[in-house]
Formats: C-alpha cells, sequence, structure tokens
C-alpha cells in the first residue's frame, strides 16, 4: 500500500484535501499547535498542572464500547479490528462486538473474542456507553440506542439533518469522524483521508479490470502494446492515490486540479500535470484546503481542456467534489460518445451525483462502448485494509478525548470542539471560529526593509552603463596598485617577487577549482604538507655546529623541526585518505616508480650545485614550484590523485635540497639539520599513521598551527639577524613590512588553530564563547596592532623592533583566541579553511622577507586554495565570510520579521519498521552529516548498502558541502568503511533526484537538510542551500533526539507527514538495522521486498 500511503503523504504536505467523500466542510483551525520541541519545554509545568487539576471524567474501566454491524447496503467493513479491540481493553474498556460484525472484512468472532471482547447481539451492542461505526446509523440503529450514550462515526451533518434531529430527541453525544478538524496534531485520527486513499487505489484496479489492454506498454514478437493513457481529475487525497497506483502499474498518466499548488505533488509522482490556457490568473484553493467554485470562463476552458483530453485517454477517473454541494458536471455526455471504443470511466463523486453526466451511482454499465464504474462503496470492497485504517483512526481519536486514562470532553481541545455534533442532545454544529490568539504571530508581519529593497531593486530595468562602469573601475584600481607597487619599489627582487606572487596566486586559483569536492579533505592535507616549506627559512637561519648556540638558530631549527612533522604527517594522511578512495575494480598502480624523477631531480642537482652551476638553483626552486602545483592540480579527479600527492613530496624533497644547496654547510650543521628534521619528519609520520581518520579535522587543525608557530619563529629569528643591516638596506622597508605581517598572521593561525584543535578533540565546548564585548575586544586588539605597526616602522632601533614584533605576536595570538572562540562547532569548516587560507599568506610574507620565490609561490597557492576553500563553504551555507569569522549568526538572505512557528507532531518508528520501509523502497538516498561522524556508523551503513545493492536497489548518498567538520571529511570516512565514491554525490548533483527516492535516511544531519532555509525567509538558515530530502515519497531521520542543531532552529521535516524519527545512537540504530536486513535477506525476506516494490 504504499501508493496509498504516499497519496496522504503529499497531500498533507500541502494540506490539500478536496476528495471523496469530503462533502461536510470542516473547520479550519489557525490555532497555532505546538511543536514537539515546544511541549517538551513546556511539559514539566504542564505534568504540576495535572497533578493538581482534579479530572471530572470516566475512568476507562467503567466505560464500555459498542462494535454494532453495518446495515448499510453492501456496506463490509466495520469500526474496529481485533487487533485494535486488544489495544483498548488493555486501556480498561469493555469491548462488547455484535455477532458477526467483522465477516464482511474476514474478522470472525473468534478472533473478536481472542482479543478480549465479548460478542453479544445487536440491541446490546447498542446498549454500550460509546457506540463506534462507520457509516451513519439508519432510523432503526437509532431506535435501539441507548439513552445519552455516545456515538462516533461517519455524520456528515449538512446531508444528513434528520439523522442529527433523532439522535438529538435520544440526548446522544455525537462526534463526526468527517468533521475532525484538518490540522497536523489530527493527522492520526483523519479517517476520511484514509478511506479517499483506498478509493483511489481501488478505481485504478477496477479500471484495470474492465479494461481491455495491459496498462503498461509491452513489446511482444507480434508486436507492440501501448501504454493505456489515464487522466485523473482532482488533486487531493483519491486522486493523488489513483495517480500513484497507475504510474506503478506502468500506465501514462495525466492530471488536472483547479489549484495550482497540486501541479508540484502531481509531478513528484510522475504523472504529467495539464494546465488550461486561460488568461486569468484564477485559483480554485478554497478554504480549508478545499477546492471552491470556479468562474464561468474558467469552467469553459475546463470543460474544452476536459473534451479535448477524452478523445485522447482510454481511462478517465474522477474524484472532484465540493463541501456542501453536489459534486460539479466535468464530463459531458458528448465527452463520453467522443472517447474510444473500450475506454473506462470511474466516477468517484458518484455518491454525491457523480462528475460525469452519464453515471448511475452504484452501478457499472456500459454506454456507447465506454465501461461506466460508479460504485459509491470503494472502500467496502477492500474492505479489511480500509477497516484496519479506520480502526486506527477512531480508536486513537477515542483515546484523544480526555488524558490520564479518563474519558471527558474539553473544549479548549480543537479536535474535540470541531468534531462534536450533539452534546446531551444539544447542537453543536457548526463549532464556532477558534478564538483569536494575541501572539506575534497573529500580529501583522514586520515588513522586510531588506527583501524589499531587493525586490524593489529587481523590479528595475539593469544598468548596464553603471556595470560597465563598476567593472572598468575595478580594472583601473588593479593595474593603478601594480603601477603603486612598482613605483615604491626599492630594487628589482622586489617587482621580480610581487610578479611571482601574482602569477601563483593566479596559478593556484584556477588549479583549486579544478578540485572535486570529494577530494577537499585531501586537498586540505596536501596544503599542510607542502606548507611544510617554511622550512626553507629555518634552514637558511640555522647554525652553530652540531647545535644551535644563538637565540636566532635557536629558533631558526625550532621553525624547521615543526615544518617538518608537517611534511612528514603531511604526505602521510594524505596517501592514506587518497588510498581509501581506491576501488576493487581500479587499475594496479606503481607510484613508488615515481622516487625515479623525486631521487633523480634530487640527485641530479647536488652533482650540478657541486660542479659550480649556480643558477641551477632557481631552476630548482622553479620546478620544485612546478611540482607543488601539480600537487593541488593532480586532485583534480580520482585518477590522478596519488599522482598529485607524489608531485608534492618531490616538490617539496627538491626544494628543501635547493635550500641546503644556496648555504654553506659543515658536518657539524648537515648533523644538526639532518637530526632536527629526520626527527620532526618521523615524528609527523607516526601521528599521520595512527590518527583516526575520524579526527582528521583536529588534526589539520594541529598542523596549522605549526605552520603559525614556525612562521612567527623564522620571522623573528630573520630580525634578530638581519636588524643591523637595515639602516643602509634600500629594501629595509619592504623586509620589515614582511617580518611584521608573517608574526601578526602566524599568531593568529597558531592560536586560532590551537582553538579549533580543542572545540573538535572535545577539550572545550563546541558552542560558541560570547566574550562581553568581544567585537570592541577584536576592534582593539587589530588598532594595538597598527599601532605597534607604527612605532616599529619608524623606529630604527633593533630593541624597540624587537619589542613590537613580541609585542604584536601577543596581540595576534589573542586576537587569534578570541576571534575563534565565538564560532562554534559547525562553522568548523569555514575556520578550518580560513586557518589554511592564514598559513598560506604566513608562508608568502617569509618569501618575500627571504627574497625566496619557493616560499612565496607555494605560500600563494596555498593561501589561494584556503580562500577558495572558505568561500565554497560559506557559499554552501548562505553566509558571508566575515559573518562567520566574526561569530555571526542568520545568513545572507534572512528577514527582519519573525520565524515562522512550526507546528505538528513527530511520528516515530522502530527499527523493524525501519528495515520494512527499506526492502519496500527501489530507490534510496542516504543523506549523513556530523552524527554520523561522532557515532562512527559509517561501517555498518557502508555493509547495508552493500547487502541492498546486491538485492537490486538503487542507494546513493548525498553530501552537503558542511557536513561534517571540515570540507569533504564525510567523503573520506564513507571511503574508509569501503563505499565507492561513485554512489556518492555532492549536494548540486542529487538534489533534483530526491523527488523521485522512495526512501531516505537521514544519519546525524539537521541544519544540512532543514526545509526552513526554503519555507521561512525570516529563519536564521533562510536562503542556505540545503538538501531537499523532504521531497521523497519517505524520510526517516535517526537522530538523538528531536534537539536542533547548530543553527539552533527547529527542524519542519521532522513533524511532516512523510518523516518519521527513528531516535538513538546512530550506531547502534545502524547495528540493528544491519542485523535487522541480515536476518531477513538470509531467512527469504528478499524477494518478498522485492516483490512489494515491484507491486507498488
Amino acid at each position: 500500500m504504499i501508493t496509498v500511503v504516499r497519496a496522504q503523504q503529499v497531500l498533507y504536505k500541502s494540506k490539500r484535501f478536496n476528495n471523496i467523500s469530503w462533502i461536510c466542510r470542516r473547520p479550519n483551525s489557525s490555532t497555532p499547535t505546538l511543536t514537539t520541541p515546544e511541549v517538551a519545554r513546556q511539559s514539566g509545568q504542564k505534568a504540576a498542572d495535572a497533578t493538581k487539576k482534579a479530572l471530572t471524567g470516566t475512568p476507562y474501566k467503567s466505560l464500555s464500547i459498542g462494535v454494532p454491524k453495518e446495515t448499510f447496503l453492501n456496506e463490509k467493513r466495520v469500526a474496529l479490528t481485533p487487533a485494535v479491540v486488544s489495544a483498548l481493553v488493555k486501556k480498561g474498556f469493555t469491548l462488547n462486538v455484535e455477532e458477526n460484525a467483522g465477516n464482511g472484512a474476514s474478522f470472525h468472532n473468534e478472533d473478536y473474542k481472542n482479543a478480549g471482547a465479548k460478542i453479544v447481539s445487536r440491541n446490546a451492542a447498542y446498549s454500550s456507553n460509546i457506540i463506534l461505526k462507520v457509516r451513519q446509523p439508519s432510523p432503526e440503529d437509532i431506535s435501539v440506542l441507548q439513552d445519552k450514550s455516545t456515538l462516533i462515526s461517519f455524520i456528515y451533518p449538512i446531508q444528513n439533518k434528520a439523522i442529527v434531529d433523532a439522535l438529538a430527541k435520544r440526548n446522544a453525544t455525537v462526534f463526526a469522524m468527517d468533521c475532525i478538524p484538518r490540522i497536523s496534531r489530527a493527522q492520526v485520527f483523519d479517517a476520511l483521508s484514509s478511506m479517499a486513499n483506498i478509493a483511489g487505489y481501488k478505481a485504478v484496479i477496477e479500471a484495470a479490470n474492465n479494461f481491455g489492454r495491459f496498462f503498461t506498454g509491452k513489446t511482444i514478437s507480434t508486436g507492440k502494446s501501448p501504454p493505456a493513457k489515464i487522466l485523473v481529475i482532482g488533486g487531493g487525497v483519491a486522486g493523488l492515490s489513483a495517480i500513484g497506483t497507475a504510474r506503478n502499474m506502468g500506465a501514462v498518466v495525466r492530471a488536472f486540479d483547479t489549484r495550482p499548488a497540486v501541479k508540484e505533488q502531481v509531478q513528484s509522482m510522475g504523472a504529467e500535470f495539464l494546465e488550461l490556457t486561460y488568461k486569468g490568473s484564477e485559483s480554485g484553493e478554497g478554504t480549508g484546503g478545499y477546492a471552491k467554485e470556479m468562474s464561468p470562463e474558467f469552467i469553459e476552458a475546463e470543460m474544452a481542456l476536459f473534451a479535448k483530453q477524452a478523445k485522447e485517454v482510454d481511462i478517465i477517473i474522477t474524484t472532484a467534489l465540493i463541501p456542501g454541494k453536489p459534486a460539479p458536471k466535468l464530463i459531458s455526455k458528448a465527452m463520453i460518445e467522443s472517447m474510444k471504443p473500450g475506454s473506462v470511466v470511474v466516477d468517484l463523486a458518484a455518491e454525491a451525483g457523480g462528475n460525469i453526466e452519464t453515471t448511475r451511482p452504484g452501478e457499472t454499465y456500459v454506454y456507447k462502448n465506454v465501461t461506466h464504474v460508479g460504485y459509491t462503496d470503494l472502500p467496502s470492497r477492500l474492505a479489511a485494509q480500509s477497516s484496519s485504517l479506520y480502526a486506527n483512526n477512531i480508536s486513537k481519536f477515542l483515546l484523544s478525548i480526555g488524558s490520564q486514562d479518563q474519558y471527558y470532553i474539553d473544549y479548549s481541545d480543537e479536535v474535540v470542539r470541531g468534531s462534536i455534533i450533539l452534546r446531551d442532545g444539544a447542537l453543536m454544529y457548526p463549532p464556532p471560529p477558534p478564538p483569536k490568539v494575541d501572539a506575534a504571530l497573529s500580529k501583522t508581519p514586520k515588513v522586510d526593509a531588506k527583501a524589499a529593497a531587493k525586490a524593489a531593486a529587481a523590479a528595475l530595468p539593469p544598468n548596464y552603463f553603471a556595470q560597465y562602469l563598476k567593472d572598468s573601475l575595478l580594472y583601473t584600481t588593479g593595474i593603478g596598485a601594480l603601477f603603486g607597487l612598482g613605483i615604491i619599489s626599492p630594487n628589482a627582487q622586489f617587482a621580480n617577487m610581487i610578479t611571482t606572487f601574482a602569477l601563483s596566486g593566479i596559478v593556484g586559483y584556477h588549479t583549486v577549482w579544478g578540485v572535486q569536492p570529494a577530494l577537499h579533505s585531501p586537498l586540505m592535507s596536501v596544503t599542510n604538507a607542502i606548507s611544510g616549506i617554511t622550512a626553507v627559512g629555518g634552514l637558511l637561519l640555522m647554525g652553530g655546529g652540531y647545535y644551535p648556540q644563538t637565540i636566532p638558530q635557536g629558533l631558526a631549527a625550532g621553525a624547521a623541526f615543526i615544518s617538518s612533522i608537517n611534511i612528514g604527517g603531511g604526505f602521510i594522511i594524505t596517501q592514506r585518505m587518497l588510498n581509501m578512495f581506491k576501488r576493487p575494480n581500479d587499475p594496479p598502480e606503481y607510484n613508488y616508480l615515481y622516487l625515479i624523477p623525486g631521487a633523480g631531480s634530487v640527485a641530479f642537482y647536488g652533482w650540478a650545485s657541486q660542479q659550480g652551476y649556480h643558477d641551477i638553483n632557481h631552476l630548482a626552486y622553479l620546478a620544485a614550484s612546478l611540482c607543488c602545483v601539480g600537487a593541488l592540480g593532480g586532485l583534480s579527479n580520482q585518477k590522478t590523485a596519488r599522482l598529485g600527492n607524489s608531485l608534492g613530496m618531490i616538490g617539496v624533497s627538491l626544494g628543501l635540497a635547493a635550500t641546503l644547496g644556496a648555504i654553506h654547510l659543515d658536518m657539524p650543521l648537515v648533523t644538526q639539520i639532518g637530526t632536527t628534521m629526520a626527527t620532526g619528519g618521523l615524528l609527523g609520520a607516526i601521528v599521520a599513521r595512527r590518527i583516526a581518520i575520524t579526527d582528521l579535522p583536529q588534526l589539520v587543525a594541529a598542523f596549522h598551527s605549526l605552520v603559525g608557530m614556525a612562521a612567527v619563529l623564522t620571522c623573528i629569528s630573520h630580525y634578530i639577524t638581519e636588524c643591523e643591516h637595515f639602516a643602509h638596506d634600500p629594501a629595509a622597508s619592504v623586509i620589515k613590512t614582511a617580518l611584521f605581517l608573517g608574526t601578526f598572521i602566524g599568531g593568529i593561525t597558531f592560536s586560532g588553530s590551537i582553538i579549533a584543535y580543542a572545540k573538535l578533540q572535545g577539550l572545550m565546548s563546541g558552542s560558541p564563547i560570547m566574550l562581553p564585548g568581544r567585537h570592541a575586544i577584536n576592534g582593539g586588539l587589530a588598532l594595538a596592532n597598527v599601532g605597534a605597526l607604527t612605532y616599529y616602522m619608524m623606529s630604527a632601533d633593533p630593541i624597540i623592533g624587537l619589542s613590537m614584533l613580541g609585542i604584536t605576536s601577543a596581540l595576534s595570538t589573542t586576537m587569534g583566541l578570541t576571534l575563534t572562540v565565538a564560532i562554534g562547532g559547525a562553522d568548523m569548516p569555514v575556520v578550518i579553511t580560513v586557518l589554511n587560507s592564514y598559513s598560506g599568506w604566513a608562508l608568502c610574507a617569509e618569501g618575500f622577507m627571504l627574497n625566496n620565490s619557493l616560499m612565496t609561490i607555494v605560500g600563494a597557492l596555498i593561501g589561494s586554495s584556503g580562500a577558495i576553500l572558505s568561500y565554497i563553504m560559506c557559499k554552501a551555507m548562505n553566509r558571508s565570510l566575515p559573518n562567520v569569522i566574526l561569530g555571526g549568526y542568520g545568513t545572507d538572505s534572512t528577514g527582519t520579521g519573525q520565524a515562522m512557528q512550526i507546528t505538528g507532531t513527530h511520528t516515530e518508528v522502530n527499527s523493524d519498521q525501519t528495515v520494512d520501509l527499506i526492502k519496500e523502497a527501489s530507490s534510496i538516498i542516504i543523506t549523513p552529516g556530523y552524527g554520523l561522524c561522532v557515532a562512527k556508523a559509517q561501517y555498518p551503513i557502508a555493509e547495508m548498502v552493500e547487502i541492498l545493492r546486491k538485492h537490486g536497489k538503487s542507494v546513493r548518498f548525498a553530501i552537503h558541502p558542511v557536513a561534517g567538520r571540515m570540507p569533504g571529511q564525510l567523503n573520506v570516512l564513507l571511503a574508509e568503511a569501503g563505499v565507492s565514491y561513485d554512489i556518492v554525490h555532492e549536494m548540486e548533483e542529487i538534489n533534483h533526484e530526491f523527488a523521485n527516492t522512495d526512501l531516505v535516511l537521514v544519519i546525524g544531519a539537521n541544519d544540512t537538510v532543514n526545509s526552513a532555509a526554503e519555507e521561512d525567509p525570516n529563519s536564521i538558515i533562510a536562503g542556505m542551500p540545503v538538501l531537499k530530502v523532504w521531497l521523497a515519497k519517505q524520510v526517516i531521520v535517526m537522530k538523538r533526539s528531536l534537539g536542533v542543531g547548530y543553527a539552533a532552529v527547529d527542524n519542519p521535516i521532522f513533524f511532516k507527514p512523510n518523516t518519521s524519527m527513528l531516535l538513538g545512537d546512530a550506531k547502534k540504530t545502524c547495528d540493528k538495522l544491519l542485523a535487522k536486513l541480515k536476518t531477513d535477506y538470509d531467512d527469504g525476506g528478499s524477494s518478498s521486498g522485492s516483490e512489494s516494490s515491484k507491486a507498488h
């Protein structure tokens, strides 16, 4: 019955409810309904109040329920099934079931006895306190009804006034199942939708039974049989159920509804939505989710459409009703006569007069070679299924009348007040309109000035002159800036370094844009490794023999040691990650052969340097730089990624070798350098080999801190060594500026990375820490740094210069701390990429300081890489970089009004029910979030995916750019568990597929699947691109609780009718699902699941 369930889900999603048997106009409450989170927050107080209030109701154990046999002609349904009877008996009710009441639905007296009911006579059943029925009672039924008893059934009070009057004379209390208000909380009571679902399903079955061909197209040896063409008129529950059933049977389906909003739901079920060629903008959306009567002009255009379709289609199914009025006539006799011989029409509105002029209510007959199905009892023709659904609806409604196992009528409950028709014989229908709630939501919404300004600007014609002028001024500014640098250039070396920096930045920009999102984590780690080029600065300043003998030499040795940790650890962890992406059927790789160019280039450089070819040093730097560019470029796809890592190793090795060749070496210094670099590299390699992949973000953050510290040490060391020469050096200002900037950026990178590491490792809270006056503090620190720079540049005193560098080290370190503590854990992807960018710019500053082209090129590559990744992450959250870095909230699209209130209650499922849904689905998308990383649930998920794919399921993963705690983290975790990257898709690749997906499993994700981003312009995540999981037929969200995500926004998808919550630890839950799947498939469950999927 997946088709039936799907129809009801999509109707609730859009709150459209026009369908079969919905003749009574039900109230549409506008009273805000508390969300589950709100209820949870208030439950303590409510519980306390409840214990103080004396209940005035009747205990369940004092009440009897009567279930009489239905006497309406051909009615086979029964109000309660044995399973529901058992549940009510456990609640304390006495159940009196009339003899043979359930025979028509294949529920026998013995079944009811076993469930705890008493089998009684008709009069005894009607003598019970509460009577549960399906159809409205007949005069004969009313005559035996006990005085002042309660009746719950379909009533249709507008159409059946005489019955209501008769019940009033018996002083009865009557609830109408057809008048239950259509609000989210009452979904589980909605018997009309349940029956309409079945009617739509059964309508297609009846049509197929009377149609002389296959529904699906067939190609056989004798030729082709085209698929049946079906027109469904009405996009309510029954219409959508009919559409889904017909599509699953292979028919070509077209649908029409007067409400344009139905279009999306019709198309989501694979049908074509027909639209009128009508000049007006009239909509059929009426009050309470019903269709309204249309204008004569609209009806004329509508009839023309139907006349054209009648000549083309094979089957017409009509479901259109207008509350309280006869069904509109949509298909005329002339249209029927124009249909092809053998066609079939099914009129679900037959009981209300019919949508088809030639319908005979209650009959099936042939007119002009067109078979007419006008049954008025379609749900009863699927009696067992209808009774099961109805029993769930009516029993849960009964239990909602009162609380704490006591029955009492509370008029403050809008479901009770909306559905009660009589109270002890007094007429209560129609209910009064809901009271106006004097709350923020009921006030006039605040005008969003930002949105209004954007709309006004969009309405204006584009000003092309202003656009071109803006571009021209931008280019003028850029070129002018370069000329300005040329004017202040102290020497040719500075101009050459600017050229190198600019070209490297451009190359890095274009190279990094080509990197696949799945490889963003390896990109981060490989840039970590090549940022170890900061060792070049340390090597150039080291000295003193077997150990450093001066402070600058000690600082330089420390910088080289720290940098070597990055080199050894970065390349090892990158190789580990890339190996995880290898597939079993990938061709063999012989990456060890890259030792030939690596070792060969280093050996050749050593020989050339010994021979006195001094210019070889510059070209060796160029070769090393190009290899580092190749390292980033290699990550553009999976096939060349491991080559990229090898090129990075070659580049760094050659760069270090060229640096050693440029300095005077003796054996003690060689021993010191070798010991320092080998120790650091070995330490980094050990850490990288032992670290768990789930801890990758904190490892990257820790490596960033090393780059920042190395930059600070190198800059201070260089200043101490060279400060005496600044008075006579024409490039002193450039070098001093580069020294200061390297120290400043390095300090921020160091402390910011330490805080990021602590948050990711759980050493401190991942929540934002908002220091009082933090913006003033950060502004003050920035101004203090500017003051230090000014004093530093104006003074030639080495002591003052060194003091200012020390001060800016302390200030920038403090600033990195105050900036990063204000950023929450969910924003760590941006923090890590920004810190990555900072480390690159610090390396550039060192390159300018030492006039070293290798450091400048690699720094520009890393800086542009981090900047681009930061832009991608911010775009994925629809936020600006300053908003993230300054610890802000909200997106660039967030309005100024109040966020919408989420209404509804959630539905929970257990592991067994989830496995059933998985087995019934043919297409599944898994959407993981950070919760999967924390729970380390990737392993059972990977095994589940393997089992499901072996059994013919289409299973894919959808990854949001900011899921996890660093770019590409989830891709790496899935690869580690053995999930092929072929089925792992980025958001832009797969977002359009959700509407055609049977089931989505959301594992540990929240903000990245929050529909408020699209549905609420005033939400703080408004406009954020999200994975549109709610468009799928069924969604299961696996989380520990219903708590909010990092953005602290309630997620509407938790309360959508097609969403079920599977609460608990992701790892344990996934283990249970895996075990159940294995058991079911080992026991032959695969066949039943597959058949179910095909059948529906």
